[in-house]
C-alpha cells in the first residue's frame, strides 16, 4: 500500500475524511496517522495582530526603524 495524505476533522473522538478517499484498506486494518493541524489564513492573522502587542509607541517605533534600515 502506498502512503497517502487525507485531510480529516477530529469530531467526537474520531476522524472523519474531509472528501472521499480513494484508499485500498481492508475493515479493520490499522494505519499510522501523523497528525499535522492545518492553519487557517485566519489563524496566522490574528498572530500577525499581535506581533506588536504590550510594546510602547517608542518600542514599535525603533523595531520599525531597524527593519527599513535592512
Amino acid at each position: 500500500m502506498k502512503t497517502e495524505t487525507i485531510e480529516a476533522v477530529y469530531e467526537h473522538g474520531s476522524f472523519r475524511p474531509v472528501a472521499p478517499a480513494d484508499v485500498e484498506l481492508t475493515e479493520g486494518q490499522k494505519v499510522r496517522l501523523v497528525v499535522q493541524p492545518i492553519e487557517e489564513p485566519g489563524d496566522v492573522l490574528a498572530l500577525a495582530a499581535r506581533v506588536y502587542e504590550g510594546l510602547t509607541d517608542e518600542q514599535i517605533d525603533a523595531i520599525e526603524q531597524h527593519m527599513r534600515q535592512r
